[in-house]
């Protein structure tokens, strides 16, 4: 099986390259599920009914989130019943949404599980323990797990990914936009990014204005950010490959598009 993930969706500029670029990867890459993650993709923070049904129009099957998934409040109107959207695990309990969901294909299943971060983030439950209870859950039903792990630090999410080397097919970051270069395999057979990168702006600070975000490094003072509108675009994605059988991955590649490094199909 082949999945591809896209990262952290920005704003208009974001969503245009996922429908302009999303069947173009379809088909080179010929994946059997795409997931991509929605939490900033209505104005840099959150996400709306219109632009989740949106994605799904546009090849996505599965919809991840993250610290700003409630950033938007009409969420609150159509997240139970979002079937394809899932929201962190490890929030507190009662907080509505999917905690886990399920991504069918060619008679195949994969169990998709989105986690926050603790450092440097809001206080939310114990994503270790929140990834162990879901992953016995989903084991019922697949071999084919993916985990979103929407977390600041580095170290925190290696410690995720080699915790759960050889309990899930994929650990991917995201949360941080900027892609790193480490994708890999560990030794258990779970393929591993520490962030995927964000798909949007690319002349933007993190997607955002950069005078903004320069004036608030310079003053100190409260500054309003908004996506950066007139910028050039990029796309972030990985495509993995997974043993249909034992749920192991083979493969795991970087995906990046913008000016720099233009898309050949």
């Amino acid at each position: 099986m082949k999945l591809l993930f896209i990262g952290d969706i920005v704003g208009s500029p974001g969503r245009d390259m996922i429908q302009e670029f999303l069947p173009k990867l379809k088909s080179k890459h010929q994946p059997h599920v795409t997931i991509v993650n929605g939490e900033n993709a209505a104005a840099g923070k959150g996400i709306t009914e219109k632009i989740y049904k949106q994605l799904l129009e546009w090849g996505a099957q599965g919809i991840t989130m993250g610290n700003h998934t409630w950033d938007k409040k009409e969420i609150f109107d159509f997240v139970s019943d979002a079937k394809n959207m899932v929201v962190p695990a490890n929030l507190p309990e009662g907080t509505p949404g999917n905690e886990i969901i399920y991504v069918k294909s060619n008679g195949l299943e994969v169990a998709v599980i989105n986690l926050l971060g603790r450092t440097f983030m809001q206080p939310v439950d114990d994503p270790f323990k929140v990834a162990d209870k879901l992953i016995e859950e989903a084991k019922k039903k697949t071999n084919l797990i993916f985990v979103d792990f929407h977390a600041e630090a580095t170290s925190e999410k290696l410690a995720m990914g080699w915790y759960l080397d050889g309990k899930v097919s994929a650990v991917v970051g995201t949360h941080t936009h900027v892609q790193t270069a480490d994708n890999r395999v560990f030794p258990n057979g779970t393929a591993y990014i520490t962030d995927v990168g964000m798909t949007g702006p690319y002349d933007g600070i993190l997607g955002m204005e950069q005078t903004a975000v320069i004036k608030k490094f310079l003053t100190g003072l409260p500054v309003r950010f908004e996506v950066s509108k007139e910028s050039r675009t990029q796309l972030s994605g990985v495509i993995i490959t997974i043993n249909n059988t034992t749920g192991k991955a083979e493969k795991i590649e970087r995906i990046l598009i913008n000016d720099d490094q233009p898309f050949f199909g």
